[in-house]
């Protein structure tokens, strides 16, 4: 054996060794894949960074009504996008696998989530004017130049879609990007527990430009929890959508409560009770959103006989390149 060709070996050998201690930290290669923690980090980089350069750009070019429905194509191609990358590029798995298999079941389980969002706001409804803290004033305002049916039906689309995106990029990524890496060194229930925290931690300092106050967290805090419990324990993101977007619809444009948004609304109201109870982040909404949150867990024990962490938050089906 000649030198040349001892050498010819080693020297790529050894590099391929120092190249792989290297690129340990971010690279899986057994999976073939990235680490979880960027796995779990980057939709939600990536996509919020495009949201953010894309709003800036329809805004100064586009004005009411048609800054509108540019945003939702926009949000919807982002929302797209961004769940086609991490399926085929980041995670390398099938899109189903996040909890989106768009079926019966599915579009049952996100009315069903929905139905439960609206009542809850009603609830806070119904009891601030009963304390006297909420006012009716008018009926069926704010729809700017557009007839009021289709300024709901695009507020409820812009909504939705926005809604969809934060339960994709949080629990659909977040939590079960978390989950999957930890549950090889740790027990699976805390390994589900720990990414819970994590991402529910995570998705309240998100909302950190709606907070006025420190004890605003809590709102934001349980409302992660309550997303997250119940991806946890149907391995689905029907119901949390479906719970968030009809929530945060159906808080301004039915009751008049949204301070944060802004949509046509149906009763127009006078907030002027205390907000430690009625504000944005007041104790009513946390109270209610909390009732939701019970209501949900009860849906489910019903419909599955049973409350456990789902198979499918700790699963990865591996996929290549060419695979759907």
């Amino acid at each position: 054996m000649s030198l040349r060709s001892t050498t010819g070996g080693t020297v790529p050998s050894v590099v391929q060794q120092v190249w792989k201690r290297l690129t340990w930290p971010v690279w899986n290669y057994e999976q073939g894949r990235l680490r979880s923690p960027l796995r779990a980090l980057l939709p939600l980089l990536v996509t919020f960074a495009g949201l953010a350069a894309m709003l800036t750009r329809i805004r100064a070019r586009f004005g009411h009504p048609i800054r509108e429905p540019v945003e939702l194509l926009g949000l919807t191609a982002l929302l797209a996008g961004g769940i086609l990358m991490s399926a085929k590029v980041f995670d390398r798995r099938p899109i189903a696998e996040y909890g989106l298999s768009v079926d019966r079941e599915w579009i049952r389980s996100f009315a069903v989530g929905g139905l439960i969002g609206t009542l809850i706001n009603a609830g806070t409804f119904l009891v601030g004017l009963g304390a006297g803290w909420i006012t009716v004033v008018d009926f069926v305002a704010g729809a700017g130049d557009l007839p009021f049916p289709a300024a709901m039906g695009l507020a409820f689309a812009l909504t939705a879609v926005a809604a969809s995106w934060e339960e994709y990029v949080f629990r659909g990524a977040m939590l079960k990007n978390l989950a999957e890496g930890a549950a090889g060194h740790i027990p699976r229930w805390a390994a589900v527990g720990l990414a819970l925290v994590i991402s529910t931690v995570v998705f309240a300092f998100m909302h950190s430009s709606k907070v006025t106050g420190l004890g605003g967290y809590s709102y934001y805090l349980l409302a992660g929890v309550i997303f997250g419990v119940v991806y946890v324990l149907t391995g689905d993101l029907a119901l949390p959508m479906g719970f968030h977007a009809l929530y945060n619809f159906s808080m301004t444009a039915f009751f008049g409560l949204g301070v944060s948004q802004r949509s046509p609304e149906l009763i127009i109201t006078n907030v002027d009770g205390p907000m430690v109870w009625i504000g944005e982040e007041g104790l009513l909404k946390v109270i209610f959103a909390a009732i939701g949150g019970l209501l949900l867990v009860a849906y489910i024990r019903w419909r599955d006989g049973q409350l456990s962490i789902d198979d499918n938050i700790t699963r990865w089906t591996p996929i290549g390149n060419g695979d759907g």
